[in-house]
């Protein structure tokens, strides 16, 4: 099964960026994109692609122990960025350290746990607004992505105090419509609850 790691904005947040979402979308060329559904926003943590039934006990386990020795702590939504012409996204501000070592301590605990992960890279905090379209014959380019990231700069959402590690499922479409996007499932939570602990590790 495909699991991830993450933090899951509170409906005020994601209230105030859906109207800046929205603007956005009014910007010539927002019907090449395709735009992510606000019930799907999330700062993922780990991404886990592929997981044994038998293995998630264990990273369960292991969750709730980076969750514990993690203390809650601010974020806010704040500008954003892109990922060449691949995807568009909104990023944060407030105690963004201690997102990133919630993050290590998600990545470890998944290691820890037996779980095939990708290389340690530097980890960019970014809630995924948009992707552009695969290319094609009548569409060879992708779309320029800098007009929406100047036009989120401005925005800065209000902060809220992030209290729980969130372990979700990703369900990938299988009745090939088209457009049809990935279900999202919670298969565990864990408040954050502020323990001592070593940096980066995971229990």
């Amino acid at each position: 099964m495909r699991l991830f790691a993450a933090v899951l904005p509170p409906d005020s947040a994601t209230s105030e960026l859906a109207d800046a979402a929205h603007a956005l979308q009014r910007l010539p060329g927002a019907g090449e994109l395709r735009w992510t559904a606000r019930d799907s926003w999330h700062f993922t943590l780990a991404f886990m692609a592929d997981v044994e039934e038998a293995a998630v006990p264990d990273l369960a386990a292991r969750l709730e122990r980076a969750a514990h020795r993690t203390a809650p702590f601010p974020l806010a939504l704040r500008g954003g960025g892109h990922f060449g012409d691949r995807a568009l996204w909104a990023g944060a501000a407030g105690d963004v350290a201690a997102l990133r070592l919630l993050a290590q301590r998600a990545d470890a605990a998944a290691r820890k746990a037996g779980i095939a992960m990708e290389e340690h890279r530097s980890y960019r905090p970014h809630l995924t607004l948009a992707r552009t379209r695969a290319r094609t014959d009548l569409r060879p380019s992708g779309t320029d992505l800098r007009p929406y990231v100047d036009a989120l700069a401005p925005f800065e959402g209000t902060a809220w105090t992030v209290g729980e590690l969130t372990l979700v499922r990703s369900n990938l479409p299988r009745s090939g419509v088209p457009g049809e996007r990935p279900r999202y499932e919670a298969v565990g939570r864990w408040v954050l609850g502020g323990g001592a602990g070593e940096p980066g590790g995971a229990g």
